[in-house]
């Protein structure tokens, strides 16, 4: 298995992640333990559970964490939009096509372990 630092979906995992805590530096001040804290936790779980499973060393479990990681990138996609409905967003569009590419970056990853 190769190291998580060279998986490219954990590098685009990484740049939303960067991406996120851009965007909720604007929220307001009222949020910062509430949208804003789910959203960074969420954002911050996708590389996470990324580099967990690869180091995990069985690709059952490389797989299971993956499936995570996909979780929390609805997670995101959700909270992004409940932003928008807020008005504390304005467009949503770029961020919601990383988080598509990281998504499809993951199913990709899944379906090569599992076809081993």
């Amino acid at each position: 298995m190769r190291k998580h630092q060279e998986l490219r979906v954990w590098q685009q995992a990484m740049d939303l992640v960067e991406h996120i805590y851009r965007v909720t530096a604007e929220f307001p001040d009222e949020e910062k333990y509430g949208l804003t804290s789910q959203l960074r936790r969420a954002a911050v779980s996708v590389p996470s559970n990324i580099a967990e499973g690869a180091a995990r060393g069985s690709t059952k479990d490389f797989v299971r964490f993956l499936f995570i990681a996909r979780g929390s990138l609805s997670e995101i996609e959700t909270q992004l939009l409940i932003g928008q409905r807020l008005n504390y967003l304005q467009d949503v569009t770029s961020t919601i096509e990383l988080i598509h590419k990281v998504s499809g970056l993951l199913g990709g990853l899944i379906r090569n372990l599992q076809s081993r």
